[in-house]
């Protein structure tokens, strides 16, 4: 089972990905499941340094609009410490509004190329972060720069009234 989940996530991979990988990480097919006919000191890595195209985050494989918050310590490394402004979206999975909105603000955060970023927290996950910033209702949307809370909404938003949001979190 597990070698099926790596296999498939491995395929997945978009080469844009495998070009951005270290080279410390190179990997050559020395397992039996090898297709090639070389001895394996002959046969070089697609991922040599030769090969590998530079990125501006080579610690970063897939750099999106947003992330989805997965415990505490990922909230307080990726959100508190980080040295963007962050919008920080508490949704939930059965919030009609929620689906709403979402697309509207990962949008809204993209316009602002790489200037903030934005990170989901199911409330029905994360019940200690959604009390601890005190959303009473979803979406919530909370603001936060250098660990501080700088804006905050609740409730759908249009394209326009977010655009501002976002500007006015980044001192725009």
């Amino acid at each position: 089972m597990a070698q099926r989940f790596l296999l498939r996530r491995i395929w997945t991979l978009s080469t844009k990905d495998v070009r951005c990988l270290p080279a410390s990480i190179a990997i050559t097919p020395t397992s039996s499941f090898s297709t090639s006919l070389k001895p394996p000191a002959a046969r070089a890595s697609f991922l040599s340094p030769s090969h590998t195209v530079p990125c501006s985050h080579p610690h970063i494989l897939h750099r999106g609009v947003s992330f989805n918050v997965q415990d505490d310590d990922d909230f307080t490394e990726r959100v508190i410490k980080s040295q963007l402004p962050v919008l920080i979206d508490f949704h939930a999975h059965w919030c009609g509004p929620c689906k709403v909105l979402g697309p509207r603000l990962e949008k809204a955060v993209q316009k602002q190329k790489g200037r903030v970023t934005m990170a989901k927290v199911d409330i029905d996950e994360h019940t200690d972060l959604a009390i601890k910033y005190g959303v009473t209702a979803v979406p919530t949307v909370i603001a936060m720069r250098g660990g501080d809370v700088v804006g905050e909404f609740v409730g759908i938003k249009d394209e326009t009234d977010l655009d501002s949001f976002v500007s006015r979190i980044i001192g725009k």
